[in-house]
C-alpha cells in the first residue's frame, strides 16, 4: 500500500484534489458502487470468500476498538491476461522513507473528498489511488466486494481491501517515480505454484507468507491478503511452509 513519504506533499495533493471538487483524471468524478453482475465464472470462489470470511480469519491485527488509526484502502484488482487470471501489483520506490522497494497493492489513505470511511469512501479512495499510482482508468474497473477492515500496527493504517474486476483493461505504468518503481501483473497460476511460495522470518521473530514472483518478494500485508484469498477461494496448493526467506531490520 502506498504511503506518503512526506506529510507536506500528502497534504498538498489532498488540497489540490479538494479544490477540484473530488474529481480525477481530467475532471471525471469517480462514481462508485459494488456489483457482481457479469463477473467471469472463475471469480465465483473469490466472491463467495469475500461474502463469508470473518476478520479473524484474515489477520490477528484488527482495527483498534477506540477508533484510532488512519483510514485507508487498497485495490485488489483481478484481470485476465495471456496466462489467465492475474493480479495488479506495484513496487514502492526505493527512496521512500517507509517500506521502500516493497511490492504492494495500489492504495493509500482516504482523503476528505473520498467520503464516509464507513460508507463508499474506501471504494473511491482505492480507485483514486490506483489511478494516481498506476494510471489505470477507473471506468474500466468493476468493484464487487470489500473485505473486513484490517490493521497495520507499524504504520497505524486501518485498511479496507477493495476487490475489483478489470473489466476493460487500460495501459498502466509508473506515474510518479518518486513513489512507484514499477507496476506489474502476476498470474494467479504463479501465486499458487508451490515453487514460488515461502515463509518470511523477520529478526523480531514474526513469520508470514511470501511469494517470489516477477523478480520480487511479495510479503507483509499484501502477501497476507493474497494468501488468505487463495486459501478461502480454494485455489491454494500444498506448499513447503518450512522454506524460509530472512528479512532484515530495515524491512
Amino acid at each position: 500500500m502506498t504511503r506518503a513519504s512526506d506529510t507536506a506533499r500528502d497534504s498538498a495533493r489532498a488540497e489540490a484534489r479538494a479544490s477540484e471538487g473530488g474529481v480525477v483524471g481530467g475532471g471525471r468524478r469517480l462514481a462508485v458502487g459494488l456489483s457482481k453482475d457479469g463477473l467471469p465464472g472463475w471469480l465465483d470462489p473469490v466472491v463467495h470468500a469475500v461474502a463469508t470470511v470473518q476478520p479473524r480469519q484474515l489477520s490477528r491485527f484488527l482495527p483498534p476498538e477506540d477508533g484510532a488509526g488512519r483510514q485507508s484502502a487498497v485495490l485488489v484488482l483481478f484481470g485476465e491476461g495471456e496466462r489467465g487470471p492475474e493480479l495488479l501489483l506495484m513496487e514502492r520506490a526505493s527512496s521512500l522513507r517507509s517500506h521502500a522497494g516493497q511490492p504492494s497493492f495500489p492504495g493509500g489513505a482516504l482523503d476528505p473528498e473520498d467520503g464516509d470511511p464507513q460508507g463508499d469512501g474506501p471504494l473511491r479512495a482505492a480507485l483514486r489511488e490506483a489511478e494516481e499510482e498506476t494510471g489505470l482508468d477507473p471506468a474500466g474497473v468493476q468493484l464487487f466486494g470489500v473485505l473486513p477492515k484490517l490493521y497495520i500496527p507499524v504504520s497505524g493504517f486501518v485498511v479496507s481491501p477493495v476487490l475489483g474486476w478489470w473489466r476493460e483493461p487500460t495501459p498502466v505504468g509508473v506515474v510518479d517515480p518518486n513513489e512507484t518503481a514499477r507496476v506489474f501483473t502476476v498470474p494467479v497460476a504463479d501465486l499458487t505454484d508451490p515453487a514460488n511460495r515461502a515463509t518470511t522470518v523477520h529478526p523480531s521473530g514474526h513469520r508470514g507468507p511470501a511469494f517470489l514472483v516477477e523478480s520480487a518478494l511479495v510479503w507483509g500485508f499484501t502477501a497476507g491478503i493474497i494468501d488468505r484469498l487463495l486459501h478461502f477461494a480454494g485455489w491454494e496448493r500444498t506448499w513447503d511452509r518450512e522454506k524460509q526467506v530472512p528479512l532484515d531490520w530495515r524491512s
